[in-house]
């Protein structure tokens, strides 16, 4: 007598059975590098419940505490348990929110440069013609400017009209806007290819026999199947854009020292490396190497595993 095998039929079941799980359980580099992720970002979440202090309230700032070395250091206090910073802030709780502002604006790029580009991108590689050269010149052109070049026109006018103050209030909000606007010619290049391979196929035919009007096709029909990429992209861009805050910042165009983030840490503890006060700047700086290499992890596990090219059996 013979059994007949029932396919999967919820989501769950689905995902159970996938492939995607099947190599996540066997990747031991993936799992350490997701459970990392995870305990990163749930600190920077809840670093108000966390965080031993708060670095924004200057009631709790002790200026005669400043550069007191962490827990293992000779002269520490057991207060601090990672020292303190040259203002007399509790380096570890201005770390996890340095923390939540460098995700913050890491993400908040991200779903910019994917917003921005996929629509590009659908459009250039669905229409074609004068659309696709007119789109495409101008991501070349977005390209040949660098990401800290932008910044540094932008950030130079916004101050010069505004003022440093006000540059201040609007910083996160502003280099969201520069890394966002900067970096979304990487989606629109390659949703444009995969619209090229898919609009061809015989479900788009079918669907514009139909009578189906182009933007439902191109929203409902071709992106889903083009979003394996844009996964794997937006790991990559997300650890990209927490660089290049941590750049700008470092280079006096970002964050400001009273608004920490991981970039603006690592810039007001340079200038004391020479003074022997290295934790200021140190341990903000492992923080930002392990959180870029557990997301890069991540996007080349991601990569390897939606690489249609690779036996899924």
């Amino acid at each position: 007598m013979t059994t007949l095998t029932t396919r999967p039929t919820s989501r769950w079941e689905r995902f159970r059975d996938s492939f995607l799980l099947y190599s996540f359980k066997r990747d031991l580099i993936a799992q350490i590098s997701l459970l990392v992720f995870i305990a990163l970002v749930a600190a920077a979440v809840l670093a108000p419940w966390l965080a031993p202090m708060n670095p924004y309230d200057l009631a709790q700032i002790d200026i005669l505490a400043s550069e007191l070395p962490p827990f293992w250091v000779d002269g520490s206090d057991p207060a601090y348990l990672m020292g303190t910073d040259s203002q007399g802030r509790d380096l570890l709780s201005t770390i996890l929110y340095g923390a939540r502002v460098s995700l913050i604006i890491g993400f908040g790029a991200v779903a910019m440069q994917a917003t921005l580009g996929v629509c590009f991108g659908l459009l250039a590689g669905y229409l074609g013609g004068r659309i696709d050269a007119f789109l495409m010149r101008l991501a070349d052109i977005q390209l040949s400017f660098s990401t800290l070049m932008v910044a540094i026109v932008v950030g130079a006018l916004f101050k010069a009209i505004f003022g440093g103050s006000t540059f201040s209030d609007y910083a996160v909000l502003l280099l969201v806007l520069i890394i966002g606007l900067a970096e979304w010619p990487q989606y629109a290049r390659t949703v444009r290819a995969s619209v090229l391979a898919e609009k061809g196929k015989e479900y788009v035919d079918a669907a514009r026999v139909m009578g189906l009007p182009s933007r439902r096709i191109m929203f409902r029909h071709i992106l889903p199947n083009t979003l394996s990429p844009i996964f794997v992209i937006s790991t990559v861009q997300v650890a990209n854009a927490i660089i290049s805050e941590a750049a700008l910042s470092f280079l006096g165009l970002g964050m400001p020292e009273t608004q920490p983030s991981l970039g603006s840490l690592i810039k007001s503890g340079f200038d004391y490396l020479q003074s022997g006060s290295w934790w200021i700047t140190l341990i903000p700086g492992l923080v930002l190497v392990v959180l870029v290499l557990v997301i890069n992890l991540l996007g080349d596990w991601l990569r390897d595993v939606l690489n249609p090219r690779l036996y899924k059996g």
